[in-house]
């Protein structure tokens, strides 16, 4: 398996990681509507745009696949005025979940945020999200909770924070 910093030609892959794990992750949480109307094809327009401007990062399986993805940045809201940076999305297909690709990939976009001068971030994830346990053996805190509306539905989200990311780097190494 290799991370390395996510291509414009990657979208279609990404996409493909998107609307795959919002399948096989939410289910069960978000409305069945809304994820069997997720498309490709949209996913991949959208990716082609925000890989133009974001910090993202991508694994790739032996064959050259990309398995999963990462893209983060500034902390979007402003309303954590303490932390510098935001994981805006994290996605690894199922067959390849709780082998360590999580890890690596917040692992390099945590490397690329300090290298921006950025110390620390946060995570918003759904609650019911099974891999939120993830986050939690990574170090990070839960420090706020809001809801989301996913097709008129009302979705509880928490926030998980660390404080300095550098222990993600520094953690297994």
């Amino acid at each position: 398996m290799m991370i390395r910093r996510a291509r414009v030609s990657d979208a279609q892959g990404i996409a493909k990681v998107h609307v795959d794990s919002w399948i096989s992750t939410y289910r069960n949480i978000v409305p069945d509507a809304y994820l069997d109307g997720l498309k490709y094809e949209e996913r991949e327009r959208l990716w082609e745009r925000n890989l133009q401007h974001s910090t993202a990062f991508v694994a790739e399986n032996e064959t050259g696949e990309v398995i999963g993805f990462v893209d983060a940045g500034k902390e979007r809201s402003g309303d954590y005025p303490d932390i510098g940076g935001e994981v805006y999305s994290i996605y690894i297909l199922k067959a390849y979940q709780g082998q360590g690709v999580g890890k690596l990939l917040i692992q390099a976009v945590s490397k690329e945020l300090l290298d921006c001068d950025i110390q620390s971030m946060l995570v918003w994830v759904l609650k019911e999200n099974q891999s939120s346990g993830f986050y939690e053996k990574l170090g990070g805190k839960v420090i706020d909770e809001k809801y989301i509306t996913i097709a008129g539905k009302q979705i509880p989200e928490l926030a998980y924070e660390w404080a300095d990311i550098s222990q993600i780097v520094n953690r297994g190494e």
